[in-house]
């Protein structure tokens, strides 16, 4: 009779983020003038979703915990009470349009090694978040190039980094 609520997020981003994703080493390569490298040739694609539209749905998530279902059925035979929800953007976009972004913002262009795909990576993430926008009226919507830019504004306050 635990309520439970799963959360699956889609290539999370933005400030305080981990400093080995993929934003922080583009833009500390770019303002370090350092080369990066791109896996399967730049071919891939990201549903990015920005960390505020993250924290958004888990605040709608938790003030709105798993009911039980009235009947047992083939997916919950014991009515136990649990959702599971995707918070991602619903929009998969290229790699190469996000480095584009970073690249826009700082006026500068990146020095790219294009890689082989790498072994267990997936050349494509996408969320499909129905059930969340249904159950709470809620759909990521930061676009790339807002979300990219509050992150390098960050950036560069956080390290005290002239632009």
């Amino acid at each position: 009779g635990i309520k439970t609520t799963g959360l699956r997020f889609f290539t999370v981003y933005g400030p305080w983020g981990r400093p080995d994703m993929a934003l922080f080493l583009f833009v500390k390569a770019l303002i370090e003038d350092k080369p990066i490298d791109v896996f399967n040739h730049g071919n891939m694609l990201r549903d990015f979703t920005y960390i505020d539209d993250i924290i958004e749905g888990v605040v709608k998530v938790i003030e709105n915990p798993a009911k039980a279902p009235k009947n047992k059925s083939k997916v919950n035979p014991t009515c136990a009470p649990y959702e599971i929800y995707n918070i991602g953007n619903n929009n998969p976009v290229k790699l190469m349009d996000f480095i584009k972004s970073i690249e826009k913002k700082l006026g500068k262009n990146l020095t790219i090694n294009f890689k082989e795909l790498q072994p267990g990576d997936v050349p494509e993430t996408y969320a499909n978040v129905n059930k969340l926008e249904s159950a709470f009226n809620f759909r990521p919507l930061t676009s790339i190039d807002e979300g990219v830019s509050k992150f390098i504004d960050w950036y560069f306050n956080y390290y005290n980094l002239e632009k």
